[in-house]
């Protein structure tokens, strides 16, 4: 009997020890004792493959994190893919990241029309799409898409932005509009027109284009004409240049609105001419490097030693450097938090717990906040206006709606 009594207690002990363990362990599919397994695309080729810098610095992030020991333990397995900024290029490449690589989540894919392309499948299979490197407002709808999540200010909080100041400051001035036939644009000319408020009549032209047209002078010439006095200028960075220079080349100097996704020194301004882009005004959320404001900043000096190691042939001063650092930063933030429970689930439970979270790269007084019923992470900015060498922050902090 004792005998008996001796066995029972020691299955019970083990079986105890096995529960306690799944208690303290609890996995998703991409999750282990040993890594975690992340999705994303990236447009590497095509005509918005100035933003493949973003995928390479958070490359270069994860593998800083996995130098230092990983997340908790467990290594980082960033498994990114080309897209080609193509909508059915996403979804292909979306559904070989869950069902084929079995990935524990999606993380920072870029592009509004990508994203769009994907959101039910991946919302339908109830896999964690966080931090989406768009502005798209609709990527913050909770009760459409629970498990989806921007990062950056959504692009109809951006724009009204610009409406309101316009109305403010140029109630009486005419405006023209170029934006991009796609969900980015719609976003885009939405927000404006509601900042607008009744002053949106004071729009005399409309003007869009596709992603794949070779130039916009057409476009370009035909906002001009109209008689405007301010450009708004809501383009991606390719077409942001060529708007740029464009409107130096006809002598035109309207009040020139640039949308905050071209603001990028290097990857806009520089190639459409310093000298033309002076007096842009544009909204801003992050730090610049380069401006001597942030020379003694701990974050920033965190940021350049992470280039100088990681990163050393990448250009400091392209902004979408930073963002994708500050994006690489939130995400390993959310996994830290995780602990051992690496389920979709909790993935998601612990971005949506994000409280005045600080990132090295954010302006002073803008903090990260989210909760079940708030996926926009980044919802203030400020607004900029370029001296030619550098962008010059004015006014206050504008929380976005």
């Amino acid at each position: 009997m004792p005998k008996a009594k001796t066995a029972l207690l020691a299955v019970m002990v083990v079986v105890l020890s096995v529960c306690a363990s799944r208690a303290e362990k609890q996995y998703d599919p991409g999750a282990s004792d040993t890594s975690i397994k992340i999705g994303n695309t990236m447009p590497y080729s095509g005509p918005n493959s100035a933003f493949a810098v973003v995928g390479r610095t958070q490359a270069a992030y994860f593998k800083m994190v996995n130098d230092q020991g990983g997340i908790n333990g467990r290594r980082i397995d960033f498994i990114s893919y080309d897209d080609g900024y193509s909508p059915s290029k996403t979804v292909e490449q979306v559904r070989k990241l869950i069902e084929g690589d079995e990935v524990l989540l999606l993380y920072s894919i870029l592009g509004t029309p990508p994203n769009l392309a994907a959101i039910k499948y991946i919302n339908g299979k109830k896999v964690p799409h966080l931090l989406i490197a768009s502005g798209g407002t609709v990527f913050g709808d909770h009760k459409q898409f629970p498990w989806s999540m921007g990062f950056q200010p959504h692009t109809q909080g951006e724009t009204r932005a610009y409406g309101r100041y316009l109305a403010q400051n140029y109630p009486n001035a005419k405006i023209g509009v170029l934006y991009s036939s796609d969900g980015l644009g719609r976003d885009n000319i939405t927000g404006f027109k509601q900042g607008l408020g009744d002053k949106v009549g004071n729009i005399l032209v409309e003007q869009t284009y596709e992603a794949t047209d070779p130039t916009i002078d057409s476009q370009l010439v035909k906002i001009r004409t109209s008689g405007v006095d301010v450009f708004a200028n809501f383009t991606t960075p390719k077409f942001a240049a060529m708007a740029i220079r464009k409107t130096a080349e006809m002598g035109w100097k309207p009040v020139h609105i640039l949308h905050g996704i071209s603001l990028s020194i290097e990857t806009v301004l520089k190639p459409a001419g310093l000298e033309n882009a002076k007096d842009l005004i544009t909204s801003n959320y992050m730090k610049e490097y380069g401006d001597p404001a942030w020379d003694n900043d701990p974050g920033m000096k965190n940021f350049v030693a992470f280039l100088d190691k990681y990163l050393p042939g990448e250009n400091k001063h392209n902004s979408n450097i930073a963002y994708a650092y500050m994006s690489a930063q939130t995400m390993v933030h959310i996994l830290q938090q995780c602990g051992d429970d690496l389920t979709r689930a909790n993935v998601l439970r612990q971005a949506e717990g994000l409280t005045d979270f600080e990132l090295d790269m954010l302006l002073p007084g803008i903090k990260v906040n989210t909760s079940p019923t708030d996926h926009y992470p980044i919802q203030q900015t400020r607004m900029h206006r370029f001296d030619g060498v550098r962008w010059q922050g004015f006014g206050p902090i504008l929380e976005l709606d």
